[in-house]
């Protein structure tokens, strides 16, 4: 069980190595919603994603002769840039498998932290395939992007920071891929802000969150999204959580993804990314429903391949 001060205590740990990022507001997009929205800007954040709270507490948490021999993990893109910089910023070697098709900004972002990449295909059992390899040869300790206690606890400091900056909201969104950052919002919900609702937004394309808890077990995912961050199953640690705790999944089209990323950018003034803009698409599919109330949205991450995103809103063509 991970407790209040599991938390407070990451927080404290994480603090000289994090932004506390800011929460930004925007007339038109309440007008627009009919709510009150505040959003927790996670795309700001030190490898523009909330994965930097996550993997630098997991980091610092390890006995010191484990970590030594380095730390490795599979990851998309933002978990990946996440633990080759808390690996640099603790002086040992990170491993990082990544399927071929990530975006280039996010392979970029491992090797500027002196990652090193180990390419496989966008499966789920050539990625664990491949990592197994890897820690054969190397003896790094695995940091799971999200199937992992430290890494929960370390997400779970964005949603304590939000409630401690806006109190009292009826209602809180981060997006679910692995479910560690819905985890981690969870859990501080559930220690700091008990009134408040947590809902996930999650793309149609993937909805595996959807589906498990409809089921009552592990659902796989279909992968097919351009929030390529979400495009994960649930681990059994934040499936425990999740279903415990979490009642309602929206699930998005890219084409209400992509909307909402366009109105984020517009209004916002910040880059968005697909996978961040999920749970703002959900607020807008479910306006009815959440019209009036006070809404925290956790916008995930900012790592945009703008090649991508010019082709996605036909720039060039």
């Amino acid at each position: 069980m991970i407790t209040k001060t599991d938390i407070e205590q990451a927080h404290e740990r994480i603090k000289p190595y994090i932004y506390r990022t800011p929460v930004i507001t925007s007339e038109s997009i309440d007008a627009l919603t009919g709510a009150q929205i505040f959003f927790k800007c996670e795309n700001l954040q030190k490898i523009g994603a909330f994965k930097a709270r996550g993997a630098m507490n997991a980091v610092l948490s390890l006995e010191p002769a484990v970590r030594a021999k380095g730390v490795a993990t599979h990851s998309s893109g933002n978990h990946a840039q996440a633990l080759a910089r808390a690996a640099k910023i603790t002086g040992i070697r990170s491993y990082i498998v990544m399927p071929r098709t990530a975006p280039e900004i996010k392979k970029r972002g491992v090797i500027s932290f002196d990652g090193e990449i180990f390419e496989c295909e966008p499966t789920l059992e050539s990625r664990e395939t491949t990592l197994q390899e890897v820690v054969a040869k190397t003896g790094a300790t695995v940091i799971h992007p999200f199937n992992n206690n430290e890494v929960i606890t370390g997400q779970g400091t964005a949603a304590k920071e939000l409630f401690e900056d806006i109190p009292s909201l009826d209602v809180i969104i981060p997006p679910v891929g692995g479910g560690g950052l819905l985890s981690g919002t969870v859990l501080a919900t559930r220690y700091f802000s008990p009134g408040t609702q947590v809902i996930a937004g999650e793309p149609e394309g993937a909805d595996d969150t959807y589906r498990s808890i409809q089921s009552g077990k592990i659902e796989p995912s279909q992968s097919d999204s351009i929030a390529d961050g979400l495009l994960t199953t649930l681990g059994d640690k934040t499936f425990a959580i999740i279903r415990e705790h979490v009642k309602e999944v929206i699930t998005v089209s890219d084409q209400e993804i992509a909307e909402a990323m366009r109105l984020l950018w517009e209004n916002l003034k910040v880059i968005v990314e697909p996978s961040g803009a999920v749970p703002f698409a959900a607020v807008i599919k479910a306006k009815e429903e959440l019209k009036g109330k006070r809404i925290g949205i956790i916008i995930s991450g900012g790592n945009v391949d703008l090649a991508r995103a010019f082709k996605l809103f036909g720039v060039g063509e």
